[in-house]
């Protein structure tokens, strides 16, 4: 209970610093905040969206505000014109399952080839498939994810092998919504394929040589079932650390990606929030990027203890 507790006291935390800090830059934009979020607006509509946004109070006073409603699932108002039109936490319920969706995806498949060829390349350490695998990864980690996903639309598109643009929902049929998702879904993988299979890779040259791995070569069990049954457990631990940090850097880029594809996510919410100066609308989408983020590394924090039993001891 004490360490839940604890974990509950850091995602608190990041949430407030991260929405404190989003909301400080934005107070430092040049211009009246009202102005900005409805620039066509008459004097009164300008009063009422100050009043509404709490402009006529400091900077702390208003960012308390932000937060009491925050918490009780008021995400504010996205401006159009000298209107409010849409409620963002409207916005945030339909897109957010949609980017998550396409960072499982993305995860499953960078996982589902970098696991397989992490141990490959951990029992063939120095020979051709290692030295092979090595090179593509660094290409890949050099590569940014927007690149390969301009190259896949284009030539898969092209082809029209894959549809380059658009997103179909379920209820247009489970192949269709499928298609909609490959080229996203692998251009965000490939670069954590490459980060996943290297570490992996690392990881298990080095259990190889502890003592419990000899004395399995000891008893005569075969090298898949060493590799697999042995090995590749503790070998986890840190990859699934780094499965959790690259969750930050997949939201960023899947901001581009989903930009580039057309899908109707948090990235293109985000995107629109910053292109039209809705800042009000932006504070609550980073404070819904910060919780998830944390909850990923919560779920990886979990997942140690059934990996290490002297996790779960402790």
């Amino acid at each position: 209970m004490k360490t839940l507790l604890s974990k509950v006291g850091r995602l608190i935390l990041v949430i407030i610093v991260v929405t404190f800090l989003t909301q400080f830059l934005t107070s430092l934009v040049p211009g009246s905040l009202d102005q900005i979020l409805a620039p066509f607006a008459t004097t009164q509509q300008r009063a009422e969206i100050r009043k509404d946004v709490g402009l006529d109070e400091n900077f702390f006073v208003r960012y308390g505000k932000w937060l009491g409603d925050f918490s009780h699932g008021d995400m504010g108002r996205r401006y159009t014109g000298a209107q409010q039109s849409t409620s963002v936490g409207a916005e945030v319920k339909r897109a957010l399952p949609i980017s998550l969706e396409l960072m499982a995806w993305a995860q499953f498949l960078a996982l589902l080839v970098a696991v397989p060829l992490g141990v490959l390349c951990a029992y063939r350490a120095g020979k051709f498939v290692d030295r092979v695998v090595s090179g593509l990864s660094f290409a890949f980690l050099a590569l940014p994810g927007f690149a390969l996903a301009l190259l896949l639309a284009k030539y898969l598109g092209d082809a029209k092998i894959l549809p380059s643009q658009g997103y179909q929902p379920w209820g247009a049929g489970v192949w269709q919504h499928l298609r909609t998702l490959i080229i996203p879904a692998v251009s965000l993988a490939m670069g954590q394929l490459a980060v996943y299979a290297r570490l992996l890779r690392t990881d298990l040259i080095s259990t190889l040589q502890q003592d419990f791995v000899a004395m399995a070569k000891a008893k005569g069990l075969k090298p898949g079932r060493i590799l697999w049954r042995h090995a590749l457990r503790p070998s986890s631990l840190t990859l699934l650390t780094v499965v959790g940090l690259q969750t930050g850097a997949l939201i960023g880029t899947a901001v581009v990606v989903e930009l580039i594809f057309n899908i109707p996510g948090m990235g293109s919410l985000i995107a629109y929030a910053i292109g039209q100066r809705q800042y009000v609308e932006l504070q609550s989408e980073v404070a819904v990027v910060a919780i998830l983020f944390v909850l990923v590394n919560f779920v990886v924090d979990y997942i140690y203890t059934l990996l290490d039993p002297r996790i779960r001891s402790g």
